[in-house]
């Protein structure tokens, strides 16, 4: 049992780590995932300034990628959509409309130019045995363009998972420049959908975004949306329309989608709803508004690494420092040794040493020959010929030799001594020549990828706002009936999230949803006040105890309540006299009348008496008997 244990344990860890470098997390160097790296490295063997059938691109890179060619065109089509590094030709779908691509024998690509200039460098390339150990690939590329921030990358490992938001090249390039001279830097999101993003909350690739689609006004009746938000399809954001129509949030009349190349969807709406007031309502109810979290995780030394934005771009700056470096090394020994062929053939057939071989017979014996001819030279040369030298030297034809033209010799070494002069004097200022290579890198391809993303601060969206609408709801006192279908002679002004508080003669309350028509006389009850439920409204009234014909005063408000339960605000045997909501009022008491009676009615301001629970019993009003209970105007 324990060796079972042990080896899941082992296999388990392997397959994790499998999953996590080799499949599913990209490079930090590259930007790329290992089939990506597959593809790309293919068409650049490849490459021939011609478009090649992708179901030949597939095919041949199997025999680097270990598994089968399924995944290996999905992830084609997928870079190709992208935009970045390759060329396409035919259908490679649709990612706006999520419409699937070709075929792999009826769509085409190859490597593009951009791709072409900054990815590849053999020289650079440290390559190790593919899965079979027939061919060589790359560990990653040397690219030198900030590729996985240009174009973002999703990623779902074992224990972790990676979600990269892409950026625009010109401010990545841009932020490189201003990061080697020491200055501030911004980096914000750019989608290839375009739509209007909040990066407030960005920062720098650890938090979020808001997104919202671009809609437009075509008239009071009709929308069109332009753009959509990263992440979605035009299927998918109709289909939200829908759902949010079904449910009562928004209203429309129909929803048309002409997209091609572009985004157009036109929603028309019905009788009484307006475009400028749906606008809102579409960015807080459908995927017309969305939220995007960033999490940067990537492999960089074989190992996952937890990071933001603007460490893998401080990285790639200089890891791009270093590839020039090293690019302009290469270049600068490579000039050395041109020079120094130049010279040594310059030598060779100016002072006519091919002359002391025409006698010699063994080939060792003419090396001996070359060899000690070059002696009095070699304070000319860059270093002393060795036998390869003087190879090179013996397989010059009789005809270049008998038409050797010194001058030319001459202005070609001098050519070569001035480029060396340049690449030694870059590679003193490297910073300055990294510096270079990026702005022409910008002025040659930013026009190519523009920036399409507004970037707008967005104001967070109160549904309860967008959602209220506003009600008359009337009420017919003869006849009982309450609701926005009724035309009765007591109107209220409401909103679809009100509520209805009605009391009833018989010391009864109850609060009700806004009904479109409800009979309220139920059970031979009459309906004395109806309002909105606010739980602010005082409420006065004076009622009478049929027990003892003494008038009590009470004054509540109604704060607490359950939709549709049934309350008392009276005692038993009582009888409503008066009811207000006026918050100082005063009534006129009409007493009982009896012998020797001074004064037959008073008035008494109710506001003098304490506020109390509604189901309180009230405080007595006086000891006589109320006849009747008039307001004071």
């Amino acid at each position: 049992m324990a060796d079972v244990k042990h080896q899941m344990k082992d296999h388990f860890l392997r397959y994790a780590s499998y999953v996590i470098l080799d499949r599913a997390i990209p490079n930090v160097v590259d930007g790329l995932k290992p089939v990506q790296r597959r593809i790309l490295e293919t068409l650049y063997r490849i490459h021939d300034e011609k478009l090649h059938k992708v179901a030949n691109v597939v095919g041949q890179t199997m025999q680097l990628h270990p598994h089968g060619d399924a995944p290996i065109y999905e992830s084609l089509v997928n870079l190709a959509n992208k935009g970045f590094s390759l060329d396409r030709q035919g259908n490679f779908g649709n990612p706006l409309t999520g419409d699937p691509s070709a075929a792999a024998r009826y769509i085409e690509t190859r490597l593009s130019p951009l791709a072409k200039e900054t990815l590849f460098n053999p020289d650079l390339t440290e390559t190790v045995p593919s899965y079979d150990g027939r061919n060589q690939e790359p560990v990653v590329l040397p690219a030198k363009i900030p590729l996985l921030l240009m174009q973002g990358a999703e990623g779902i490992a074992v224990g972790m998972a990676t979600s990269i938001l892409p950026h625009n090249f010109q401010e990545l390039l841009e932020a490189e420049i201003a990061y080697i001279e020491g200055n501030e830097y911004e980096l914000k999101p750019d989608f290839p959908t375009g739509g209007i993003l909040d990066a407030s909350d960005y920062d720098k690739g650890r938090g979020k975004v808001k997104l919202r689609a671009k809609i437009e006004i075509a008239d009071p009746k009709t929308l069109v949306i332009r753009e959509i938000c990263y992440g979605t399809t035009t299927e998918g954001l109709i289909r939200s329309i829908d759902e949010a129509a079904k449910r009562g949030k928004i209203k429309i009349d129909s929803i048309n989608d002409y997209t091609a190349e572009k985004v157009e969807i036109e929603i028309k709406l019905p009788r009484g709803q307006y475009a400028d007031e749906l606008i809102d309502q579409l960015y807080g109810y459908t995927e017309c508004q969305v939220s995007l979290s960033s999490q940067v995780i990537v492999i960089k030394d074989n190992l996952p690494w937890e990071t933001d934005v603007h460490e893998i771009l401080e990285y790639h700056a200089n890891k791009l420092k270093e590839y020039l470096k090293r690019e302009l090394e290469i270049e600068h020994n490579r000039l050395l040794e041109k020079i120094f062929a130049k010279s040594l053939e310059q030598i060779f057939i100016e002072e006519r040493l091919y002359k002391q071989i025409e006698t010699v017979k063994t080939l060792e014996g003419i090396h001996d020959a070359i060899e000690k001819a070059f002696k009095p030279y070699h304070k000319q040369l860059l270093r002393v010929p060795t036998h390869e030298d003087r190879e090179r030297l013996l397989q010059i034809p009789i005809r270049k030799i008998s038409r050797f033209d010194l001058d030319k010799s001459l202005k070609e070494v001098k050519t070569l001594e001035e480029t060396l002069a340049q690449v030694e004097k870059d590679l003193k200022n490297i910073k300055k020549f990294t510096i270079n290579y990026l702005k022409d890198l910008i002025k040659k391809y930013a026009k190519d990828y523009p920036r399409k993303t507004e970037l707008q601060e967005i104001e967070a969206i109160d549904k309860r706002a967008i959602a209220t609408r506003k009600l008359k709801v009337g009420f017919d006192q003869q006849g009982g009936f309450i609701g926005t279908k009724v035309a009765g002679e007591t109107k209220l002004e409401c909103t679809n999230y009100d509520k209805l508080l009605v009391f009833f003669k018989d010391g009864t309350y109850q609060v009700i949803n806004i009904p479109e028509k409800q009979y309220l006389h139920n059970d031979g009850k009459k309906v004395v006040y109806v309002g909105v439920a606010d739980k602010k409204t005082l409420f006065n009234l004076v009622y009478r105890d049929q027990g003892t014909n003494l008038s009590y005063v009470k004054r509540f408000i109604v704060d607490k309540f359950i939709l549709d339960k049934s309350y008392t605000y009276l005692e038993p045997k009582s009888e409503l006299m008066f009811i207000s909501t006026d918050p100082e009022p005063k009534v006129e008491l009409k007493y009982v009348p009896k012998a020797k009676q001074k004064t037959s009615k008073e008035v008494i301001d109710l506001s003098e008496f304490a506020i109390r629970k509604p189901a309180t019993k009230g405080l007595k009003l006086s000891n006589r008997q109320v006849k009747k209970v008039d307001p004071v105007e």
